[in-house]
């Protein structure tokens, strides 16, 4: 009988490990076939091991067997693996994933496409022949809408383990400092990731509640990973969470907001409105009355005391939910 089947998998299980090696940090068999199985890819660890022992002796790749589990890297000056047919155009959309989801995909999968972004930056080189393509980089650009801040600084290694728990679905314990300055020991269960602003927060429950909070990241002191892990439940949508207003220091309360403004203040409402069911009132004084369906929450209040005297008649109804 034909080996073929047998030898492709075995070049296909190779390209796979060969992509997820890392150059800048070490990467072991469990790791790998943690990756693996999360993509859907079953393999025996003990394959795992085997495999990378051959890669280790072909490519320039370092092992470090001084102690168990053995650690794999590319070595520093190594060319990695790259796919050989990444056009202009798909290093460009690498390009532009590096810098916008840096903070949105979970750090290992960053860490494990880094081949592909060095190759993504060698393809868009002063000395390549996509011009088009990296000019275009330099034409698009995302804007802040508020006073842009400096981000603050996240202790070192918490993003990695904090985005590998919620990946892998794994009980985090955490050493967490509040805005008051209070630090607690915590054990948390991770359901959500979001960046507002400048600012990156964990959305998770406590061990023993059922309702989410959201944690700055940057006031994790430390953060150590479980061995356990959760069954995510089924009732939680991040997307449901935002839309209560939870990252806007709300607890989801629907209102019925109306208030006055100055036309000239107010008059990129009539293009960008509040809500789907905003109602507008011309009045005299060049005045416009603004009614609409929102989230009660410290963001909205913030919202409007930035108008200042341009805002008044300020009138909140509770809505009856749905």
């Amino acid at each position: 009988m034909s080996k073929r089947p047998d030898n492709l998998e075995s070049v296909l299980l190779c390209m796979e490990l060969l992509q997820r090696i890392p150059r800048h940090r070490k990467v072991t068999a469990s790791d790998l076939w943690e990756q693996l199985k999360g993509v859907g890819i079953e393999r025996e660890l003990r394959t795992i091991q085997r495999q990378l022992e051959i890669l280790s002796e072909h490519f320039e790749i370092e092992r470090d067997d001084r102690s168990k589990p053995y650690g794999y890297r590319w070595l520093e000056q190594a060319k990695g693996f790259s796919v050989p047919n990444l056009t202009p155009q798909e290093s460009l959309l690498l390009r532009l994933a590096e810098e916008y989801l840096n903070n949105l995909l979970p750090a290992s999968l960053m860490k494990s496409m880094q081949g592909f972004f060095e190759q993504a930056k060698r393809k868009l080189a002063p000395d390549s022949n996509a011009k088009l393509e990296r000019e275009w980089s330099k034409k698009v650009r995302v804007v802040a809408t508020s006073q842009p801040l400096l981000p603050p600084k996240i202790a070192s290694g918490v993003f990695e383990i904090v985005s590998e728990a919620l990946y892998n679905n794994q009980w985090l314990n955490l050493n967490y400092r509040n805005a008051g300055g209070k630090q607690s020991a915590i054990e948390v269960m991770p359901l959500g990731l979001a960046q507002q602003g400048a600012n990156l927060y964990l959305v998770a429950r406590f061990r023993g509640h059922d309702n989410e909070r959201s944690l700055a990241l940057h006031r994790i002191i430390s953060a150590e990973l479980s061995t356990l892990r959760f069954e995510r439940p089924k009732e939680f949508d991040l997307q449901t969470y935002d839309d209560e207003g939870r990252f806007g220091f709300g607890d989801g309360k629907r209102i019925r907001l109306t208030f006055r403004i100055n036309r000239n203040r107010g008059n990129h409402l009539l293009e960008t409105p509040l809500s789907a069911d905003q109602k507008v009132v011309e009045l005299e004084d060049d005045q416009l009355e603004i009614t609409a369906a929102v989230v009660d929450s410290g963001m909205l209040e913030w919202w409007l005391r930035g108008f200042g005297d341009a805002v008044s008649n300020v009138r909140r109804r509770a809505v009856a939910k749905a």
